[in-house]
C-alpha cells in the first residue's frame, strides 16, 4: 500500500514555527556557494585571506550580493534564509574567534549573557513559539 504525502504541505507546516528554517534541497541548491565559502574557512590560509580583505575574498565566490552582504553583516539569520547551513556557517563564527554560543546568540535579540542565562535555565519557553498562523 502506498501512502501519499503532500511534501509541500509538510514543509509549509514547518515554516509556521517561528524562526524555523528547514534545510531543504531547494535551500541547499540556493546556498551551495555560500556554504562552500564557509567550508573554505577550515583552511588557515583561506581564513587569513578572508580576514585581510573580506569583500575581495567573497567576490571570488559566485554568491548573490545578498548572500555576501549577510556574511559581511554576520547576519546568520539572513544567511540561513538564503540557503546557509548553520553547521557550515559555524566556520565563519570560529574564523571570527568566538564560540558557537556567542555566534548563535547574535541570532536572538538578547545579549550573550542573557542568552547564556536563558539556555542554562532550560531554554526558551515554547509558549508563543509554536505557530505563527495560530499565534501560540
Amino acid at each position: 500500500m502506498t501512502v501519499y504525502r503532500d511534501r509541500q504541505s509538510d514543509l509549509d507546516a514547518l515554516d509556521d514555527i517561528p524562526g524555523t528554517r528547514i534545510f531543504t534541497a531547494a535551500r541547499a541548491r540556493q546556498g551551495y556557494h555560500l556554504n562552500q565559502f564557509a567550508m573554505s574557512l577550515m583552511v588557515a590560509t583561506n581564513r587569513d585571506r578572508f580576514k585581510s580583505d573580506e569583500r575581495a575574498y567573497l567576490d571570488q565566490w559566485p554568491m548573490t550580493e545578498t548572500q555576501k552582504q549577510a556574511v559581511l553583516d554576520r547576519d546568520f539569520n539572513r544567511a540561513i534564509e538564503l540557503g546557509g547551513n548553520i553547521y557550515f556557517l559555524a566556520k565563519l563564527i570560529f574564523a571570527d574567534g568566538i564560540s558557537f554560543a556567542q555566534g548563535v546568540s547574535t541570532m536572538t535579540d538578547m545579549s550573550f549573557e542573557d542568552y547564556t542565562a536563558m539556555m542554562i535555565a532550560g531554554g526558551r519557553s515554547p509558549v508563543g513559539q509554536r505557530s505563527i498562523r495560530d499565534n501560540y
